[in-house]
């Protein structure tokens, strides 16, 4: 090729047939090989170059490229816009001679999907050949062109076979072009061209020993032209090479190849540069140290693939949520051995999901709490919550501390006590007057000391501890995270949980808590900890050391009554869509569920009812209103209904629908109150439609103690308190004892005490047969607990089994509105038991009026609610004695103080 003939556009023609490159660019002074095959194309070679034998014939090679894809260059692409005549395509900058009618079949061969570039260049063919497919006889033609000048596309023409184009040059001719170079700006724009070309062809020369030549021509060719040959020749955007062939100004041209030369460059050198550092630190094989020299290419270059985008934004993102020193050093070390690892390999995905996990936990995110206002917690307490005025003043109290000293180590609050009283509620209370997030950790039923603390990496499916994922999900370090059911936790061989919680709930160690998975220490002394529990005799006393334990032991029927009919009526209502409109609830129906249809320490099974009612009055409703829409249905003259008035729910506010019909084409309303929703009046027949008999019945305990040999105690369960009847009786036999009920070993070593000290005091006590031990000669005692399906065990029926044996010796009957409770020695001392106010209730909720307690816990009486000792007579005892006196109407032969 030489240089005179090229850019030389004398012999070009005003018009050329187009060659379609879609989605590339050739570029003046370019030679490009290409195969061409497509039907159009290969007539256009066919026509212009093969039978005419005129491999020197110039053709346009004209760009063209997705409509999505809008190339950002200094031209904008052939527009198309629909007419009656067909698609009318305009060149940017031409007006009537730039539009160009194609015919509609034009949109068969893909014209709607792609757009023309309004700059092309003329080429000319250096080579033809034709091939012919064996089989199918098709023929394709492989063509080398080479690049001549640019041009304008002035009108494009669509034939039968292919498009023509009437064109214009761009490129100047050579008068123009020396008065051009003589401009200041551009001969400096092409010295620095020159420069940067020449280094590349330097350093290029150290490695290849080829390019002689290139440095010739560069010494020899202007800049302007060398500008279109570099680029044409490097791997560049196609928006970059639109980019150039639009840059007709030298001034561009120059300056856009000078920044992708020297960007070229750069590249060859940073190659060489991690080229030099990988060959030093690698060592296994060459394909090892290709593939660290591509990816730190790529790094260099920002030019990752999707991976490794993943990996840096990973990174990026482990940067920005402010790990420790020390946890961020263990980090970059786990993410260089991610990065020398392969996708494939086994290990990968376990290595990201742990780098993902240190990125997503919050180091340094806290929540914003806001001033802590004593009186609105106090007001959102009594607001959710009604009665409990000894927790909700050690919750303020818990609060005024946090408000004085934000950062104070206080204990950890431990609410005890039975289902259904509001346990977990209270903690979201606290959440709420801290401001802060919550969240709940259920440890019922966990075995796994890895629950707690997470399992090692080394293990398949391994995870981190609900603690740590729990912190992960909420997104901030100092949550208020409730621990629920911390007491039915167990242990196994996979080791003990609650032992795993005292590191988290120490305020000396929770500083530097180390997940097994995580293997890096996080803080978590910032965290609020809230637990519940129903019982505290099952956890370890190291674990209930570390907390304060708050007793909620239940509900009074005056409480319980007063949480219905504030709380539980208008939610459930709202729940199942009617108002207190359509049902109604009066207290002394409350007063009736509770005493008849629950026993329980808490609301629950009171909600349940109260929704059972809402689900009858629902139906009742529902049934009204489908019975009158079936009588209008079946009135032939009745008018058309346009509309309903509806409430809120979707049922009429008072049980009423409104109806509005169309007379001669206007809206009139012509009926109200067509349906009268009567309220369902909830009585005890009611009570006993919608929740069946009553369960429980106040004449049971008279019942059953009418006869000899029936005592009434009170014990404590996970539930709350709880009545438990112990029968005694005799019968022909060796002198054995019997005992029933599905009973642990701490009360049947109670039963045999009672038994010895009956015995031992049978005649003091003036029993019947009680002379020198003939007590159970011949006789065996037989002692069953009711409920047998359910496990009991406790000391605290010590007293119970006495009484119900001297009952059945002496042919007494206890009194029936006693209860009694109370642990015995073998010397008849009554020692004092726990869970005195949740045995209080449950005698109260039978309708007992007097209950037998230890002397020594004359203080848990402090805790019972004054209504409830206004109603109930406490008697206190100090021996056995004490206790017989009070439990029969004609009292004790034995005094108080007759025996030590």
């Amino acid at each position: 090729m030489a240089e005179a003939q090229v850019g030389d556009t004398s012999a070009l023609p005003p018009v050329l047939a187009i060659l379609p490159f879609r989605n590339k660019v050739l570029l003046p002074g370019a030679i490009v090989k290409i195969r061409v095959n497509v039907p159009a194309s290969v007539r256009l070679i066919e026509q212009e170059l093969w039978q005419k034998e005129n491999k020197g014939r110039f053709i346009g090679v004209l760009p063209l490229h997705d409509r999505l894809e809008q190339p950002k260059s200094s031209g904008s692409s052939i527009s198309t816009t629909p007419s009656p005549q067909g698609t009318v395509i305009k060149a940017p900058g031409e007006k009537e001679r730039g539009e160009i009618i194609l015919s509609l079949h034009s949109n068969k061969n893909g014209d709607d999907l792609i757009q023309w570039h309004p700059r092309g260049v003329a080429a000319r063919a250096l080579e033809l050949e034709q091939k012919i497919e064996k089989y199918t006889g098709r023929v394709s033609y492989i063509v080398m062109l080479e690049g001549w000048c640019r041009f304008g596309v002035q009108e494009l023409i669509s034939t039968s076979s292919y498009k023509s184009a009437r064109i214009t040059q761009l490129d100047r001719n050579e008068a123009e072009i020396e008065q051009a170079e003589k401009d200041p700006e551009v001969q400096v724009l092409s010295r620095q061209f020159k420069a940067v070309a020449g280094e590349l062809i330097s350093l290029l020369e150290q490695k290849q020993k080829s390019f002689g030549r290139t440095k010739v021509i560069l010494e020899s060719w202007p800049a302007y032209r060398l500008a279109d040959v570099f680029v044409a020749n490097f791997e560049v955007s196609f928006e970059e090479r639109l980019f150039m062939l639009d840059a007709v100004d030298l001034r561009q041209r120059l300056s856009k190849a000078t920044e992708i030369v020297t960007r070229h460059l750069q590249t060859i050198k940073v190659a060489e540069k991690i080229s030099s550092k990988v060959d030093g630190q690698l060592s296994k094989t060459q394909k090892e140290i290709l593939r660290h020299q591509i990816r730190a290419i790529k790094e260099e270059l920002g030019e990752n693939d999707d991976d490794e985008d993943d990996v840096v934004a990973l990174e990026r993102k482990m940067q920005s949520v402010g790990m420790p020193p020390n946890v961020w050093k263990h980090a970059q070390r786990e993410l260089r051995r991610l990065r020398k690892m392969q996708p494939q390999q086994p290990g990968y995905g376990s290595s990201r999901t742990y780098l993902e996990l240190l990125a997503e936990l919050p180091w340094q995110v806290a929540s914003e709490e806001r001033e802590i206002d004593l009186v609105a917690a106090q007001e959102q307490l009594d607001s959710e919550h009604y009665g409990l005025s000894k927790v909700k003043k050690r919750i303020i109290e818990y609060l005024a501390v946090r408000k004085l000293k934000p950062d104070a180590r206080g204990p950890v609050l431990c609410f005890v006590g039975p289902p259904g009283v509001g346990k977990t509620s209270l903690a979201s209370s606290i959440a709420g007057a801290l401001g802060r997030k919550f969240i709940r950790l259920s440890l019922g039923g966990v075995k796994d000391e890895a629950d707690i603390r997470g399992h090692r990496r080394t293990y398949i499916g391994s995870m981190p501890g609900r603690l740590i994922d729990g912190i992960k999900r909420v997104g901030v370090n100092n949550p208020v995270m409730l621990l629920d059911e911390i007491d039915k936790t167990g242990s196994d061989v996979r080791g003990d949980p609650a032992s795993a919680l005292l590191e988290v709930l120490d305020p000396e160690q929770n500083k530097t808590f180390n997940d097994h998975y995580l293997n890096v220490p996080f803080d978590v002394s910032k965290v609020v900890f809230v637990a519940t529990a129903n019982r505290v005799q099952t956890m370890p006393a190291p674990l209930l050391d570390r907390m304060e334990v708050i007793e909620l032991p239940g509900y009074t029927s005056e409480e319980k009554l007063r949480i219905a009919m504030r709380h539980l009526i208008p939610r459930v209502l709202d729940q199942h869509g009617i108002t207190d409109q359509h049902v109604q609830i009066s207290e002394s129906m409350v007063e009736l569920m509770i005493s008849r249809y629950t026993r329980e320490a808490g609301v629950r099974n009171l909600e349940r009812h109260i929704a059972a009612l809402a689900r009858a009055a629902a139906v009742k409703l529902t049934e009204k209103l489908q019975v009158e829409r079936v009588a209008r249905d079946m009135q032939p003259d009745a008018p058309q209904v346009i509309d309903q008035g509806q409430g809120p729910g979707g049922i009429a506010d008072s049980g009423e629908v409104e109806l509005v019909v169309e007379v001669d084409g206007h809206a009139r309303e012509v009926a109200h109150a067509s349906v009268h929703a009567e309220p369902l009046l909830v009585d005890e027949a009611v009570l006993e439609v919608v929740l069946g008999p009553p369960k429980f019945d106040g004449k049971e305990a008279a019942e059953r103690v009418a006869i000899p040999g029936v005592a009434v105690g009170l014990v404590w369960t996970a539930v709350g308190g709880e009545v438990q009847f112990v029968e005694a009786t005799a019968m022909l036999g060796k002198g054995e004892l019997h005992l029933t009920g599905q009973l642990g070993d701490v009360i049947k070593e109670s039963a045999q005490i009672a038994l010895t000290w009956v015995r031992a005091r049978a005649a003091e006590l003036k029993l019947p047969e009680a002379e020198a031990g003939n007590l159970m000669k011949d006789r065996d005692v037989h002692i069953h607990f009711p409920a047998g399906a359910v496990p009991k065990d406790g000391p605290s029926a010590g007293v119970t089994l006495v009484t119900a044996l001297v009952s059945l010796f002496g042919k007494k009957c206890v009194r029936a509105d006693t209860a009694m409770t109370g642990e015995m020695t073998l010397r008849g001392l009554v020692l004092p038991v726990g869970g005195v106010k949740d045995k209080i209730l449950a005698a109260h909720r039978c309708g007992l009026k007097r209950v037998i307690l230890p002397d020594r816990n004359r203080k848990d009486l402090q805790e019972v609610p004054p209504a409830i000792l206004a109603n109930m007579e406490i008697l206190l005892a100090k021996r056995m004695e004490d206790v017989l006196h009070h439990a029969f109407e004609t009292g004790c032969p034995l005094k108080p103080a007759s025996r030590l």
